[in-house]
């Protein structure tokens, strides 16, 4: 069978299901709304499983690849909840001292999807920190619903905290070169904007349709932006122009892609919303952007 993709879908099932997976509705009420959408002896459960992640089939670098090191690493968040759990890939040979790039998984924590992200960005010659937001709950549970749940949970003034002190963290690792990006999706694109409004020495900042933050925030951007939107996301959308117009007042230095055709979440080849075309675009924009702002 095909992979599919979001063009075999209702766009009005792909919205229902993004209200879904960022908590505006429950689990009931999508497959009571989603049961329309059944046919073809596709139930609304069975709609679920095919729009939801399957991580094994679309991993790029494998967890055991010899090209990239591994750790898991705690780190000390004193202001936040205290510890953060995170995962580190970089390259297993190479350059000593490298630059480094914080990944910021979506409202699920830290899935198999966004380790991946990770070595990624170790085989492109960055030192990568995944944090996971899930770690005073026990970490991600390896189950996309109660992970979603678990976040629910979280007290976000802390969560800040703890990826503030990540970031400090990446910056001051030995095999670094004291210069840090952050790349996020989704709700880690809202952390990454976040922390450029921080982080006054942040190299590099690239949200991937993430919330943006107040628009009085933008005066304290001073790390240049490379922001990806998707094409029908009115969710994110809909605050962006205020916020570039706040940007613009502030003289930061930013750039703004939006993909044709595309949903939310683009970038996740795990889900049949993955567009390859605009994703790989995406990441080698990305890619380029951090090589040219965090290189000494």
């Amino acid at each position: 069978m095909d992979r599919l993709t979001a063009a075999d879908f209702e766009q009005e099932l792909l919205i229902l299901f993004d209200a879904y997976v960022h908590g505006d509705i429950d689990r009931r009420s999508f497959l009571d709304r989603a049961s329309r959408f059944a046919v073809g002896g596709l139930s609304a459960a069975g709609l679920l499983a095919v729009l939801s992640p399957r991580f094994a089939t679309a991993q790029i670098v494998p967890p055991d690849d010899a090209r990239v090191h591994t750790e898991r690493v705690d780190v000390p968040s004193p202001a936040g909840h205290g510890t953060i759990r995170s995962y580190v890939a970089r390259p297993a040979q190479g350059v000593a001292q490298l630059p480094g790039v914080l990944v910021v998984h979506e409202n699920r924590g830290l899935n198999p999807h966004i380790e991946d992200v990770a070595r990624r960005l170790a085989l492109e010659g960055f030192v990568a920190l995944a944090p996971d937001a899930l770690t005073p709950l026990g970490g991600y549970p390896g189950d996309e619903d109660r992970a979603r749940a678990l976040f629910a949970q979280l007290d976000q003034g802390k969560t800040r905290q703890d990826f503030l002190a990540a970031a400090a963290a990446l910056r001051q690792r030995p095999d670094g070169n004291g210069r840090i990006g952050v790349v996020g999706f989704c709700y880690g694109g809202g952390i990454a904007h976040m922390l450029a409004t921080e982080l006054p020495d942040l190299g590099a900042a690239v949200p991937f349709y993430g919330n943006h933050p107040p628009v009085q925030d933008a005066a304290r951007v001073k790390a240049p932006l490379l922001i990806h939107f998707a094409a029908v996301d009115e969710r994110i959308n809909a605050g962006w122009p205020a916020y570039e117009a706040a940007l613009k007042a502030a003289g930061a230095r930013y750039t703004a892609h939006q993909y044709p055709g595309t949903q939310h979440g683009f970038h996740n080849d795990t889900t049949p919303r993955f567009d390859a075309a605009a994703a790989d675009l995406a990441w080698q924009r990305t890619l380029a952007f951090f090589r040219d702002h965090l290189n000494t």
